[in-house]
């Protein structure tokens, strides 16, 4: 039943939260995410990576909703409507503060960064792969229902020299992927500057910021461990079957 005292029509859906280590919850208002910001990925993609372009441009965007989020290493269903699941393992930071008006500095962004963490981008790479050969938006393939699992998010003052990580995925014991996050094509310092220009930025934002080579299936049955070098870490079973 709805709420009177509210005044909403309906019941009001649970804010989507992400535990954070120390105490507390982290409730999440936005998920951005950044393609092709790693690249060996942009290249294992058939793209040129902008860090090989006379002009970087811009980087890539796209967004998941807020309750895609999946926590507390709980499983993960396998989605509908694909049997090409695939895993994309990215660092993620966590916005403690509203942006200023207008576009955010980049010397200015780091002091909206509250906390780092460990997610995976899931996508349902053949509707993506299709959406794309017809010139279509691909959002069907990333913001699907639980498509971005996260580890519990680590305050950033625990996090002396962030670009000095290692980022790792295994999958069922054997190593998938692995990047450092030296090799960020944007830092996070320069995507924050750069969304800020499209959205007002606030408190309660996640990004993922892009993943490295070796992206890949996950299947019924599968165990993930992902790892932000040794701050973050990131465990699932991937449950259900594909279509």
């Amino acid at each position: 039943m709805a709420d009177p005292a509210s005044n909403d029509v309906i019941p009001a859906p649970a804010q989507p939260r992400v535990p954070v280590r120390g105490g507390g919850f982290f409730p999440v208002h936005r998920i951005y995410c950044v393609g092709r910001n790693f690249a060996d990925h942009a290249r294992e993609m058939g793209a040129t990576p902008a860090s090989e372009q006379p002009d970087r441009g811009i980087p890539m965007f796209f967004a998941k909703p807020a309750d895609a989020i999946v926590t507390g290493n709980a499983d993960v269903p396998y989605p509908p409507g694909t049997n090409q699941l695939h895993h994309e393992v990215e660092p993620v930071v966590a916005l403690g503060a509203d942006a200023p008006p207008g576009v955010l500095p980049v010397e200015a962004a780091m002091e909206l960064v509250f906390a780092w963490g460990v997610g995976l981008d899931l996508t349902r790479r053949d509707l993506q792969a299709a959406a794309k050969a017809k010139g279509h938006p691909w959002d069907i393939a990333k913001g699907f229902d639980h498509s971005a699992p996260v580890s519990e998010l680590v305050p950033a003052a625990a996090v002396a020299d962030p670009y000095s990580l290692q980022l790792d995925l295994s999958v069922n014991g054997e190593p998938r992927q692995h990047g450092a996050l030296r090799d960020l094509i944007w830092n996070v310092a320069e995507i924050l500057h750069e969304l800020s220009k499209l959205y007002a930025l606030k408190a309660g934002d996640l990004v993922f910021m892009g993943t490295p080579a070796g992206v890949g299936p996950l299947r019924p049955g599968d165990r993930f461990a992902a790892a932000l070098g040794g701050v973050a870490t990131l465990q699932g079973r991937v449950t259900g079957a594909a279509v």
